[in-house]
């Protein structure tokens, strides 16, 4: 599987510990910058991830920032990610098993190294169970996403 991964400045200390657990899981990295510590704004970074899905070229998207929440909120904007910030190993895969999340969002400022790499090989070990509970609820979020397309512009 093809990860994006991708972060601002406040997530940048923690993208190469991300990339090593990416790649010790078995999976190739698409690193979509930033590649270094100079002030960026999240959404330019959140939007690049949600493209690399949109357009196939990813599956999966890891997106840091300082606290998780902005770059989280921005991914969500775009049709077909569904982001969720997890600090906890059970929402790390749980988040994929029943709602489906392709991006896994983390706060650089907020947890260590090592819960990183443990998140993430939860995140990437998941799989979407697509049982028919999970699947109604999924699709009901699929709704609201259309609908909010259609009452834009």
């Amino acid at each position: 599987m093809i990860v994006a991964v991708a972060c601002d400045h406040a997530g940048f200390p923690m993208k190469e510990t991300v990339i090593e657990a990416v790649r010790q899981a078995g999976h190739d990295v698409l690193d979509l910058g930033t590649y270094d510590t100079h002030s960026v704004d999240y959404p330019d970074y959140a939007e690049k991830l949600g493209r690399a899905i949109q357009g196939g070229k990813a599956a999966r998207g890891i997106l840091l920032c300082g606290s998780g929440v902005g770059a989280c909120i921005a991914a969500n904007k775009m049709n077909g990610v569904y982001a969720g910030v997890c600090h906890d190993i059970y929402s790390a895969h749980q988040g994929v098993e029943h709602d489906n999340m392709n991006v896994l969002c983390l706060g650089a400022r907020i947890i260590g190294p090592e819960l990183v790499k443990e998140l993430s090989l939860a995140f990437l070990r998941a799989h979407y169970t697509g049982e028919a509970r999970h699947q109604r609820r999924h699709e009901k979020v699929l709704a609201l996403e259309n609908e909010s397309k259609s009452h834009a512009g």
